[in-house]
């Protein structure tokens, strides 16, 4: 396996955000699979997505999320309640 860090903004993450309870949430154009149908639902409180939502504003860096390439796409393997929240 090959760890390989790639930035990315907010902007280019949240571009075709898309919540739909019963498929699962996208973004990042689509490419992104941030929480498949088989992945727990979100589940942070106000205060928790109001706390990563005031870090971006502070400008302050998130914690490293991973991200598993699939085919062209890639599925968010930790970081999806922070990607939920900012989204």
């Amino acid at each position: 396996m090959t760890i390989e860090l790639k930035e990315f903004t907010i902007e280019e993450i949240v571009k075709g955000y898309a919540d739909d309870s019963e498929e699962g949430v996208v973004a990042f154009g689509g490419k992104l699979d941030i929480r498949p149908k088989y992945q727990r639902e979100f589940v942070y409180k106000d205060e928790q997505r109001d706390a990563v939502i005031d870090t971006i504003r502070k400008g302050f860096p998130l914690n490293v999320m991973y991200w598993v390439k699939n085919g062209d796409n890639y599925e968010v393997l930790d970081g999806q309640q922070r990607t939920i929240s900012f989204c």
